[in-house]
């Protein structure tokens, strides 16, 4: 089994060797390519892709657009018309909000996406996997994928709308299924309760080398499965387990609770950066945690800074202009018909030889009512370092401010619920505002003295207030995710009137 990733992986090796020596060039090829395909297309005449020569004259051509601005384009392609973004019908849209609002986001999903971005992907994850653990035995099981669901599109009913993970699988090749679980019935369940009742049943039965999902959901899956085998810990259901490979949020406040039920010191854990609109970047070092950003998956990228991004100037970067230990907003262009689009997230790089990243934030989430600049990568390491300070571990947090008044001054409330509470939450929060402050210069400037901003102050929510906040809003399983910070405070409140509603029934 070995001898298949040496022989499918040396000419892959080869070539990212390649974009990583001339990532530029690369990159520029990937656009025109992509320029090309597109330039018959509806959006391709209208910004006379044919005669578009480079970046420089791309980026002085075409404006940055939000989902909302490039929506127009999307809502066509969706009610089945061909060759508006992309050559030809697309049949298959991610449906997606990134966070739990009510409006949902419709991503293109073409087959060159497929083949060309998210299937190679795949292929790249297990080989740097196997250059990283050569030792591995994960192809003498079945891949576990906690995946979401799909069905017939509204706008269309030639078209399919669903959870990028289930359109992944939907649409893999049939030798494929053959090495993962559960089958593809139970795998794209739309109901998740019922639906991570019968994964369970059915991957008890198998040995499951390896797993892929959102922490968060693959916590409640490993949960249930315990429970249903009456094990202390995952190891025991599945000896041979060696791998958790994860993304769409971090890993750092569910580290310690993977620790927990699966107590193994050669455990590994791996972190991907894909999304509905495309994969971005892998862990293709086993001693370093940043992701290595992939060149050549046909997403051309862009970067506006962070702080030119808020003051409402969108002027992106090129690749080789980024700096190191800055925070940009990802702009994309891709094979899925996206063009320079703000995908609304936020990343800063921590090298540029070879190009590798960080995700730490949203262009949305994020705290500055009070000038804090609070970004989710500061209170995910605060949070994490706080955890093992006190031996507890997080399930969910959310995080909003408290508006100043005449009797109030500034100040944050976390809602968190734990799944083994600080026996000092004072001084849990203490510790964690501490954390913050020597991880983020402008929450410690705020905070000096409770000036501007006081002690942030601990809510404990019931158990399960989240996942029951979930489950009201039809958003179980898949890729939905609870908000974690906010300018505001309705989620927070909403939130809240739950907890407080159970606690009184």
């Amino acid at each position: 089994m070995k001898l298949l990733p040496r022989i499918i992986g040396s000419r892959r090796w080869r070539q990212i060797e390649r974009f990583k020596s001339n990532p530029s060039s690369t990159q520029e090829k990937v656009l025109l390519a992509l320029l090309k395909k597109a330039a018959r297309t509806k959006i391709g005449q209208e910004y006379n892709f044919s005669k578009i020569k480079n970046s420089a004259d791309f980026q002085q051509k075409i404006p940055v657009r939000s989902y909302d601005d490039f929506k127009p384009y999307i809502e066509q392609a969706l009610a089945g018309e061909p060759n508006i973004i992309w050559p030809g019908k697309i049949t298959w849209f991610a449906k997606s909000s990134g966070t739990t609002s009510d409006k949902s986001k419709y991503l293109p999903i073409t087959q060159e996406a497929l083949k060309r971005c998210h299937y190679r992907a795949g292929k790249d994850v297990l080989w740097m996997y196997y250059l990283n653990y050569p030792e591995t035995r994960i192809y003498r099981g079945k891949s576990l994928i906690v995946g979401g669901s799909h069905q017939i599109s509204s706008f269309n009913s030639g078209s399919r709308l669903g959870d990028l993970s289930a359109i992944l699988i939907q649409n893999l090749p049939v030798f494929a299924h053959l090495v993962r679980t559960p089958n593809l019935e139970v795998t794209l369940m739309n109901e998740w309760e019922s639906k991570i009742k019968k994964m369970a049943e059915e991957t008890i039965k198998e040995n499951v080398t390896n797993i892929s999902g959102v922490p968060s959901w693959t916590l409640v899956l490993i949960k249930t499965i315990l429970q249903m085998t009456g094990k202390s810990n995952l190891r025991e259901v599945w000896p041979s387990l060696e791998v958790f490979i994860h993304g769409g949020v971090s890993f750092n406040p569910y580290r310690a609770e993977f620790a927990r039920v699966i107590p193994a010191d050669n455990m590994r854990y791996l972190e991907v950066y894909n999304a509905s609109e495309g994969f971005f970047a892998i862990q293709d070092k086993k001693d370093r945690d940043d992701l290595l950003l992939m060149l050549d998956y046909g997403i051309f990228y862009e970067f506006i800074p962070i702080d030119d991004f808020h003051s409402g100037n969108w002027k992106a970067l090129s690749l080789n202009e980024v700096e190191l230990d800055k925070n940009y907003a990802l702009v994309i262009s891709t094979n899925a018909g996206l063009w320079r689009y703000l995908i609304g997230d936020v990343v800063k790089f921590t090298s540029r030889d070879p190009y590798r990243i960080k995700i730490t934030g949203r262009t949305k989430h994020f705290i500055n009512v009070f000038g804090e600049e609070l970004m989710i990568d500061n209170v995910e390491q605060a949070l994490a370092l706080t955890c093992h300070q006190h031996n507890t571990s997080i399930k969910d947090y959310t995080v909003a401010p408290i508006f100043m008044d005449q009797n109030q001054k500034g100040q944050h409330e976390w809602l968190i619920e734990f799944y083994q509470a600080p026996s000092d939450s004072q001084k849990f929060m203490a510790e964690l505002d501490a954390n913050l402050q020597q991880l983020n210069s402008d929450y410690e400037s705020k905070r000096y003295k409770d000036i501007t901003l006081a002690a942030p102050k601990l809510t404990i929510a019931r158990a399960d207030l989240f996942y029951d906040w979930l489950k009201a809003k039809g958003k179980l399983g898949g890729q939905h995710k609870v908000p974690r910070l906010s300018n505001e405070r309705n989620i927070m409140e909403e939130i809240k009137s739950l907890n407080n509603k159970a606690k009184s029934d």
